[in-house]
């Protein structure tokens, strides 16, 4: 069925809108026909005279710019002589942009006045050309094919008749304009959310509609809010969506309990963040009698809660994710559910999708077991519990009668830590780490980047900075999570030494692209580092020692987030190519159903295999891979954007301090500092500093004196001192402390 052409109608008299954008639309049809302005007016439903004026001289102008061709008198064609491309607009935060398109190797300069109302993100025409003086490329957009989003968060500043929502988003250049009639209760100076519901022809603004009103500019709640609402993220849930959550059956039946292997009398315990409150994985362990263990990964099924085509699978699709900001989780489910039955909590019992292994002493695979179980955790651990056990208690053959050495105390609420899950701890941290080694020597990289967090007050304030860093109890889990979700990869996807092609949905991270390793290289060599890039294997193991060496220094941070940047991103799909940073061949994700609608897919992908049923359709699956890949990423950058606010407050009460720094970016209007301690990042602006005339040298990603030859480099250390911060827009500026 042909998808309805959209109408547009016009009062008389007035503007028309995106008239532009039309008659491009109607020319690109079919790019061989060519139209009079009658023609077009008729397929844009205008019949009145003032209406096909404008056409007219819209169609003269458009040709007197070459943008189309008068190839009969009054017959007009796309002109196909100039070069168009379709790609992606990625607008700079000083209003100009670049055009990001498969056509051309590198991104297209687009000046301000070229961006025909084109927006961050959007799906857009360009016309690509050569300058004349400086024969560089530039671009000129003629066409938005997609919008990528239309609403904004912003203050809004309230004039006697209307007003303008000006963005946070640095990205976005123009302010929309706001009727009286369209505010929405808002006054001056709130915080809102805006949608943009027109652009006229004739206006260098956007108008819209205040849609939210969040509240005041720098009270906690509205800015974490407006942080969600600028990546189109939620932060409650609906009514109907609850009432569905607390109308769900709770009582776990004999006749469920019959359809799954019973594993209530293993022994069975969680290890979670200390704040945690869902506990989506839990572990068991049992000693079998030839010798090897037997280890259940046990993951809350929550695909027998969230049922297909109900309001509560609907909401957690659009969801996709859980959002981890500073102060807050957003979770992906009602709290009913994601804290409630879902989460294994300690002794109770817990409806779980598990994979069970018989591993050997040597870390092993022996056998393995998928399918739907009832468990029941007798001990909920936080990592910094489990992380004492291993650093002191020592593994013997005789560790039973246990007692915990006069130096440790283990007890979580009120219940201390039984011996025989002591033992569990230390043979499972010694099996977590054969597991761990084997994968590096397979070529896994080695991330293990350090984690800034904060210590809030009542009222979340920061009030101090600490790092997070991952210990052995936390890779113990990682390993184990690892394992469940590469076999359950492989159990659905290879058999007998080759694919099975049966649809499913994996997490793939392709291999790093060559242009990026060259440019780390190139930066990296500044420090003394190098990677080596001529295979696949030496690539790994040169990335593995760089992150290694790197460690603990002023320079840490910047090399490994630059390392980070080569790679690709990881995303779902059903198409397998492997996980590349993992060094796994076949890789879901299957552990975390509470938080990542994915592994909800793949539970009930799992269970339709298990049961006989035969392999469905991939596409209406690849399309909610890329929906989840969207959404993580939308997520990712609202929990880094929740970082940045808290540094930039935590900063407010430091001006009066002069901090260590260490140069992390060059750039022709300054450079970026990192503060050692605390790991804020700000800008020193070349102007603000006073001891020479700086500029800016690409080749050496340096600033150089043109008096004094005094180079400021990338990974220098300096001293800085907070300038200015700026909340809305989350950035620090610094003055540079140089020497006297």
């Amino acid at each position: 069925m042909k998808k309805k052409k959209k109408k547009i109608y016009k009062k008389k008299g007035a503007i028309i809108k995106d008239l532009t954008r039309n008659i491009f639309r109607i020319l690109n049809e079919d790019s061989s026909k060519f139209f009079n302005y009658k023609q077009i007016a008729a397929k844009l439903h205008i019949s009145d005279t003032d209406g096909k004026t404008q056409i007219l001289k819209k169609l003269v102008e458009l040709t007197a710019t070459k943008k189309i061709k008068e190839v009969e008198k009054g017959k007009y064609q796309i002109n196909e002589d100039r070069k168009y491309s379709v790609g992606t607009l990625d607008i700079t935060s000083n209003g100009n942009g670049y055009f990001i398109t498969d056509d051309y190797e590198n991104d297209i300069f687009i000046p301000n006045i070229n961006l025909g109302k084109g927006l961050h993100g959007d799906v857009v025409r360009a016309y690509v050309y050569k300058r004349k003086r400086s024969n560089k490329l530039e671009a000129d957009v003629v066409e938005i094919i997609e919008r990528s989003k239309t609403t904004f968060v912003g203050v809004l500043q309230k004039n006697k008749n209307f007003g303008f929502v000006i963005c946070d988003n640095s990205k976005m250049y123009a302010d929309i304009f706001i009727s009286e009639s369209k505010m929405n209760g808002a006054e001056h100076g709130d915080k809102v959310q805006a949608k943009i519901s027109d652009w006229p022809e004739n206006s260098k603004n956007p108008f819209g509609k205040i849609t939210t009103v969040l509240g005041k500019p720098g009270d906690h709640n509205t800015e974490m809010h407006s942080i969600l609402l600028e990546y189109d993220l939620p932060y409650h849930f609906e009514p109907e969506v609850e009432k569905e959550a607390k109308n769900l059956p709770l009582e776990i039946t004999k006749k469920e309990i019959s359809k799954r292997r019973d594993m209530r009398k293993d022994l069975t315990f969680t290890i979670d963040p200390k704040d945690a409150k869902d506990f989506d994985d839990a572990l068991s362990f049992k000693k079998l009698e030839n010798g090897n263990y037997e280890i259940g990964i046990h993951i809350a099924d929550v695909s027998h809660y969230l049922q297909p085509d109900t309001i509560l699978d609907t909401e957690a699709y659009q969801r996709a994710t859980s959002v981890y900001l500073v102060d807050r989780v957003v979770p992906m489910l009602p709290e009913m559910l994601s804290n409630g039955v879902c989460s294994l909590r300690p002794h109770e019992e817990k409806l779980t999708f598990s994979a069970v292994f018989e591993i050997n002493e040597k870390a092993q695979i022996i056998g393995e077991w998928f399918g739907r179980t009832v468990t029941y955790s007798d001990q909920r651990f936080a990592y910094e519990e489990a992380q004492e056990i291993i650093e002191n208690v020592a593994l013997t053959d005789t560790i039973l009668p246990f007692t915990m050495p006069a130096n440790v105390s283990i007890t979580n609420n009120t219940y201390t830590v039984a011996p025989e899950i002591v033992e569990a701890t230390l043979q499972l941290d010694r099996l977590a780490k054969i597991l761990r080694k084997k994968r590096m020597q397979q070529g896994a990289i080695s991330f293990d980047r350090v984690e800034v967090k904060f210590n809030l007050d009542d009222a979340a304030n920061p009030v101090g900075v600490f790092f997070k860093t991952s210990k052995d109890a936390n890779k113990l889990i990682e390993e184990f999570m690892l394992l469940a979700n590469r076999k359950v990869a492989e159990f659905i996807g290879f058999k007998k030494g080759k694919a099975t092609n049966k649809t499913f949905i994996y997490r793939v991270h392709d291999e790093p692209d060559d242009e990026k390793l060259a440019s780390l290289q190139n930066i990296i060599s500044k420090f003394g580092y190098k990677i080596n890039t001529e295979t696949k294997a030496t690539t790994t193991e040169t990335l593995n020692k760089l992150l290694n060496d790197v460690h603990g220094k002023a320079e840490a941070n910047m090399i490994e987030t630059l390392a980070i940047r080569t790679m690709s991103k990881a995303v779902y799909t059903t198409q397998n190519i492997g996980h590349y940073g993992l060094a796994f061949d076949y890789y879901s994700h299957f552990t975390s159903p509470i938080r990542r609608y994915p592994d909800v897919m793949t539970h009930r992908l799992l269970q339709h295999y298990l049961d006989g049923g035969e392999t469905p359709k991939a596409l209406p699956y690849e399309e909610k891979c890329k929906h989840s890949s969207k959404r993580e990423e939308l997520a990712s950058k609202a929990e880094r954007s929740s970082i940045k606010y808290m540094q930039v407050k935590y900063m407010q009460d430091q001006k009066d301090t002069i901090f260590d720094g260490v140069i992390t970016g060059v750039t022709e209007w300054g450079i970026y500092v990192e503060i050692s301690s605390n790991k804020c990042e700000g800008m020193v602006r070349i102007r603000d500093i006073k001891s020479d005339y700086y500029i800016f040298d690409e080749d050496q990603y340096a600033i150089i004196g043109q008096s004094t030859k005094h180079m400021y480099q990338l990974g220098d250390d300096v001293k800085v001192q907070v300038k200015k911060t700026d909340l809305e827009r989350k950035h620090l500026d610094f003055y540079l402390i140089e020497d006297e």
